[in-house]
């Protein structure tokens, strides 16, 4: 299974809207065929690896990482091809979460014939899926919040200077996340103070230039901010309201940048979760949320975000006026804090990168009081 897990993994970022999925045929204790689904509307992992063994699956037994489909979506169902094959025993890890799955390709197997066992390795299963797993029984993407800051939690010093506070290899490893991710997405106050591209800077002959998403309610960003420029590969999104002035978003239109005027909050921002359910529709499972503090303020305060990538660097800023990473006004008390159940962490180029997962939203008791803590 573990093979099958690291083939599944070279179509990371790839598969959008479906999941990542490797898969191996084994006779006698040996490989003898591999495959991984490599795209939408490409064969999955299961195909191609049948088609690696031929005649030789039959009798076989193939270890696949999520469960069989066993309906016609824009491919046949891999179960039919499996029985057709003849293989006596599929072997997977995690049930596809997918409503119109979930077990029906296990009992279908069975149904034929074929021994099914499942649930193997379903932990490292379960996280290789994360994304699809949420858009399958959500209609969400899966959010990721990335950010750099100093020791002392600052993201730029007292005048706004903020290049740079991470590492060369923190900085590559940044790239390498959008690379991975479906959509990038920022706030205004970036645009406008730091003109960022947002392009995915690797070298990689299939570097892939996710959608890059502006966070505007009224069209405060201007039009010649690089991140608008039709020279750069890739595609643009502006996230806005009515607010926006028509003829600021006939200009950015005219320059290849999609408008998306979408619903908003109670404070006339633009409403964050009809902003996922948009991505969600361009068919995208992974968004990468890069700043600035006030949309992480505002992602965290809605509770939409999946997972925390944080790299602290071996500074120390200073300063009452110093930003700090997620703004917005915040929590009152410790208990209503946001906390993560599982972290590990890295260190890349001096940098301290935490990966903090499965954010749960902690239950203040509001007879709590200082003296009684």
């Amino acid at each position: 299974m573990n093979r099958a897990f690291a083939m599944a993994r070279m179509a990371a970022g790839r598969t959008s809207p479906n999941p990542v999925v490797g898969a191996v045929v084994v006779r006698a204790g040996r490989i003898i065929g591999e495959g991984y689904h490599r795209g939408a509307g490409q064969a999955h992992a299961e195909i191609e690896a049948l088609g690696a063994v031929g005649d030789r699956a039959k009798g076989a037994t193939i270890y696949v990482t999520l469960e069989p489909c066993c309906r016609f979506g824009r491919t046949p169902p891999c179960t039919d091809a499996l029985i057709e094959a003849g293989v006596s025993e599929v072997v997977y890890s995690v049930r596809d979460p997918n409503p119109n799955i979930d077990g029906r390709g296990h009992a279908r197997l069975t149904a034929a014939g074929i021994r099914v066992r499942a649930g193997i390795c379903s932990r490292e299963g379960g996280a290789l899926i994360r994304p699809f797993s949420k858009y399958s029984t959500q209609g969400l993407p899966f959010v990721t919040a990335k950010f750099a800051m100093s020791l002392d939690g600052k993201i730029a010093t007292r005048t706004g200077h903020s290049r740079w506070i991470s590492s060369p290899e923190s900085r590559r490893y940044a790239h390498e996340l959008r690379n991975l991710s479906d959509a990038i997405v920022v706030g205004a106050g970036t645009v406008v103070i730091d003109d960022p591209r947002l392009t995915t800077r690797i070298e990689d002959l299939e570097v892939r230039h996710p959608l890059r998403i502006v966070v505007d309610s009224r069209g405060r960003a201007p039009v010649e901010a690089q991140i608008f420029s039709a020279d750069l590969p890739g595609k643009t999104a502006l996230a806005t309201t009515e607010k926006a002035p028509p003829n600021h978003c006939d200009k950015l239109e005219s320059r290849g940048v999609e408008i998306w005027r979408l619903a908003t909050d109670l404070n006339g921002q633009v409403d964050l979760r009809s902003l996922l359910e948009r991505v969600a529709l361009e068919e995208m499972l992974t968004v990468l949320v890069e700043g600035g503090s006030g949309l992480l303020g505002s992602f965290f305060e809605c509770e939409l975000v999946d997972q925390a990538l944080v790299s602290v660097a071996p500074k120390v800023i200073g300063g009452v006026d110093a930003l700090s990473p997620v703004g917005g006004l915040g929590i009152a008390v410790m208990g209503e804090a946001t906390e993560f159940s599982e972290t590990s962490i890295e260190v890349l180029g001096g940098d301290v990168w935490i990966r903090a997962d499965k954010p749960r939203r902690a239950v203040h008791d509001s007879t709590e009081t200082a003296e009684g803590k």
